[in-house]
């Protein structure tokens, strides 16, 4: 069986721009992600960046990526929408999808949801509380059935996402706040998990069960198919004889 072909995405800015951001992850969220992807047996990953050509969602790019590993903050309004639905489209022909932390506002989120991503945060140095809910999925496997964050940004219900097809964690917050913080979806032939933890000023994705939930996901997101880039073609062959 041939590797997991993995993209992690991130706009890439912070890190440059932030001082606070670039001691914990002097390289990038995104260096720091593809690296514990990559010492997973069976996963390849690279990264792109929103300043790399078509914002880092190049064809080339795409036709290369069964999942996409999408990070993203501040710069949602940046990313053009022709290259926002190109994604969406890819997901909808069957690539899979794994949105972190913040990319609940991005434009190819809410597009493949159709909801606006809204929820309520708060930046305190909370203590959180993930819980494995559905503890028999896939995205949950090796995973303890709870596991603590000394340091979390705090996202609170309510969360402005359709139902889920499963919700898998729910986190608690120090403040009290509950939040669905790893949820699945399906769009026509693609895979969608939506997982919080992740903020740019903690270093959480250093975190061994974290990275088991973004490993397992990347693994439940493959492909089943992919379907080619054709709009409703008009001259399939029939399969039984005609009249």
């Amino acid at each position: 069986m041939s590797d997991i072909r993995v993209t992690v995405w991130n706009e890439y800015q912070d890190e440059q721009k932030r001082e606070e951001v670039a001691k914990v992850y002097p390289n990038g969220l995104h260096v720091a992600i593809a690296d514990f992807l990559n010492r997973e047996g069976g996963i390849k990953a690279k990264c792109s960046v929103i300043t790399d050509p078509d914002q880092g969602f190049g064809e080339e790019i795409l036709d290369s990526t069964d999942v996409m590993v999408y990070w993203a903050h501040m710069l949602h309004h940046i990313v053009e929408d022709k290259f926002a639905q190109r994604l969406v489209d890819r997901v909808q022909r069957g690539m899979g999808i794994v949105f972190l932390h913040s990319a609940h506002r991005s434009k190819a989120f809410c597009r493949l949801l159709g909801t606006s991503g809204r929820l309520s945060w708060r930046e305190a140095e909370e203590r959180c509380r993930v819980w494995a809910v559905n503890p028999q999925h896939p995205i949950a496997a090796g995973v303890p059935l709870q596991f603590a964050i000394d340091c979390e940004e705090m996202y609170s219900e309510p969360f402005g996402i359709p139902n889920p097809d499963d919700t898998v964690f729910i986190s608690w917050f120090q403040g009290g706040n509950v939040f669905r913080s790893g949820v699945t979806f399906h769009r026509e032939f693609g895979k969608i998990f939506y997982f919080q933890p992740g903020h740019e000023t903690y270093p959480n994705y250093f975190n061994k069960d974290i990275q088991r939930v973004i490993i397992n996901a990347v693994k439940w997101a493959v492909p089943a198919v992919r379907i080619p880039d054709t709009e409703c073609p008009n001259d399939t062959e029939p399969l039984e004889k005609l009249n």
